[in-house]
């Protein structure tokens, strides 16, 4: 059984404009319900590709009985800890391919929701076989809460992908989980290594050199495997021994929210079902190029995904290979998985 683990949980509630300004009267073109919590986001998806798991962590309110209700509609599975205050009502503002998401925290955790959690969270470690966690912590949740989370899973072997930033990123990594999908801003942070992302004077080969060697650095720190997401420039994985170069697909986006907690549902269906990480890594990047196809936050259509299966590239990379392909250009892709 899949578990995800989400302390914050949240419902989106998407808009695409035409364009986006203060201070006027804007009438949406589209609008839609999604699910807003990373790891919550992975269930749904994976409910929605007929994936048994369970969704745990905190909610309260109208906000949190209407994100129980998506997910079960799903075929997920749920035991949260009810607790004060109301599940975080996102609004995410889309516009030519681009969103921008308004959030609080509106979650408040007292010391027995946290003992209530963990007993919940205990015995369902029983039966897990991987486990999703990450985002942000609510009010009245330790900072050490994703160590702990993260901790306990690994003493039992059960592998973790886990997804945060900031502070939580560090502070979960002190507990090795075994898979991070950090962005190129959390990359470099956590490699203490600096990078200009709009840096037009270095190749795409200089670049994807560069990322590489950050990207080894902090798995030799931490001891973890990682998916990197690079916008349009598109994906880097490095499992062990195993790197690849994952390039964009070119599709029409109509919003990337939830695209990245995509990958997080294929990695989590390979560690599952003791699949080839490349069998992982396939689905992830096809879920998430079919979430960027539709409105609704971590939505998709399973017929979109399965088209984009095959259509997923793995290169292989080593430091030789980046030597070896120096000269070489890569083809340019229209437009990229903005995860």
């Amino acid at each position: 059984m899949i578990i995800s683990v989400t302390p914050n949980t949240a419902i989106d509630y998407s808009l695409r404009v035409s364009e986006f300004s203060l201070g006027r009267t804007i009438r949406a073109l589209e609008s839609a319900w999604g699910m807003g919590g990373k790891a919550a986001d992975a269930s749904w998806i994976l409910g929605h590709w007929g994936v048994k798991n369970l969704a745990l962590g905190f909610a309260a309110g109208p906000n949190g009985q209407r994100m129980e209700a998506m997910l079960r509609e799903r075929g997920c599975q749920t035991d949260f800890v009810w607790v004060n205050g109301e599940t975080r009502l996102n609004t995410v503002i889309c516009s030519g391919g681009k969103h921008s998401t308004f959030t609080s925290s509106t979650i408040e955790v007292a010391p027995e929701h946290v003992g209530s959690f963990y007993g919940k969270y205990k015995l369902a470690l029983e039966k897990a076989t991987c486990l999703v966690v990450g985002g942000t912590l609510p009010r009245g949740v330790s900072s050490t809460f994703f160590a702990e989370v993260i901790r306990l899973a690994r003493e039992r072997d059960i592998p973790v992908i886990f997804d945060s930033s900031g502070p939580h990123l560090r502070m979960g990594l002190e507990a090795r989980p075994t898979v991070i999908k950090p962005n190129l801003t959390e990359l470099v942070d956590l490699s203490g290594e600096g990078l200009n992302r709009t840096d037009s004077g270095k190749s795409i080969i200089d670049r994807k050199q560069t990322i590489y060697t950050l990207a080894r650095q902090v798995q030799s720190q931490y001891g973890v495997s990682l998916v990197i997401t690079l916008g349009s420039e598109g994906a880097m994985s490095l499992f062990g021994d195993t790197h690849y170069w994952i390039p964009s697909l070119a599709v029409d986006v109509v919003s990337a929210a939830g695209a990245g907690d995509a990958v997080l549902a294929g990695l989590a269906v390979a560690y599952a079902q003791h699949l080839p990480i490349e069998d992982g890594l396939r689905l992830g990047f096809a879920l998430a190029a079919s979430v960027l196809r539709t409105l609704a936050t971590a939505d998709y259509h399973p017929e979109d995904a399965r088209g984009f299966l095959p259509l997923i590239e793995l290169e292989s990379l080593s430091t030789e290979l980046f030597t070896a392909q120096k000269k070489k250009t890569f083809p340019k892709r229209e437009v990229g998985l903005d995860l």
